[in-house]
């Protein structure tokens, strides 16, 4: 098959006025739905290169759309087919499966852990993809937070542009309660502690994005409470007042005490040791989600249960006689 049939010419430079239909719309979100059959990859090149640009200006794949910006989308050359996305047939059977809520607005889904929310460098598919799959009617479907690849739990998508920017406003002002359940390696001996540190976005060495405590970091406070105490572990709630990236990990290495499985921030040792007792993945699943409905005001909690994996894995351990004194 010759290019001609492969490859259409490249769109000419053209320049989109944004309006209210994608106002907060993430940037890379808008370019993925505009630039049909032309891959992630790709979209995330042109922009990091300042090939499209928002008000002449560069911006991050991150950036939202305000109204009135406007958006300069350079030529690319777009595939006569579209790029299928790859789903794995294991997170299309968990999908089906991890309704906690939904209504007109939006839903939320018990995240399996082990796929990231969306894909982009290195991930073809995440989350959202599978959900825009199982669901080609939906017209709209997008991620209203993020929760990491291995963290499992409540996770909100929103199915109207309204309902996305409702929940930007209510995370925004800090008007949703969300609560973590976390193993914590070694006997954490206070039964409540508040912690308050600043948290830095940094790059190591080796290329992977690290959070680091920081007095140039941007605050950030998390409260741990303990559940039971284990003879090597310690089972424990975290609520984030702030919702920092790998906030809660960070702030439980900072307790002493990193989250099990944790195989950036934690200790391998440890790691190594609960690996071989069966936990397979980071015990951090986020538990619930408490806050008005966007439209009725209705006071909603939502629970995602604790995978059975791990409330199996929790059968095994040794609970101290002073777990709850």
């Amino acid at each position: 098959m010759n290019s001609e049939q492969n490859q259409t010419a490249a769109n000419p430079v053209s320049f989109v006025e944004i309006t209210e239909e994608n106002h907060d719309q993430r940037l890379d979100n808008f370019l993925i739905t505009r630039l049909k059959g032309v891959p992630k990859s790709r979209i995330y090149r042109i922009v990091r290169k300042g090939e499209v640009r928002v008000n002449k200006g560069r911006v991050e794949v991150n950036y939202r759309l305000v109204t009135g910006d406007i958006v300069r989308i350079p030529p690319v050359r777009i595939a006569e087919r579209s790029e299928e996305v790859f789903v794995p047939t294991n997170l299309k059977d968990a999908l089906q499966h991890s309704i906690l809520y939904e209504d007109d607005g939006f839903l939320i889904v018990n995240k399996p852990a082990g796929f990231a929310v969306h894909g982009g460098t290195g991930v073809s598919s995440g989350i959202i993809e599978g959900l825009r799959l199982l669901r080609p009617e939906a017209h709209f479907l997008e991620l209203v937070h993020r929760l990491d690849k291995d963290t499992s739990g409540c996770l909100i998508i929103a199915k109207k542009r309204s309902a996305l920017r409702a929940f930007h406003a209510i995370f925004r002002d800090n008007q949703i309660h969300k609560t973590y359940l976390a193993l914590l390696a070694g006997q954490w001996k206070k039964k409540k502690l508040v912690v308050n540190a600043p948290l830095l976005k940094n790059i190591a060495k080796s290329g992977e994005r690290m959070v680091v405590i920081s007095s140039a970091g941007k605050a950030a406070e998390t409260v741990f409470t303990r559940l039971t105490a284990f003879q090597d572990s310690t089972l424990v709630e975290a609520a984030p007042k702030t919702g920092r990236t790998h906030q809660i990990r960070v702030h439980a290495v900072h307790l002493g005490h990193p989250i099990i499985g944790d195989e950036r921030y934690g200790r391998d040792d440890l790691n190594l040791t609960f690996k071989q007792k069966g936990y397979k993945r980071m015990f951090l699943h986020a538990k619930t989600l408490t806050f008005s409905h966007p439209i009725t005001g209705e006071v909603m909690k939502i629970t995602a249960p604790l995978p059975p994996q791990l409330e199996q894995l929790l059968t095994q351990e040794k609970p101290l006689n002073s777990a709850t004194g």
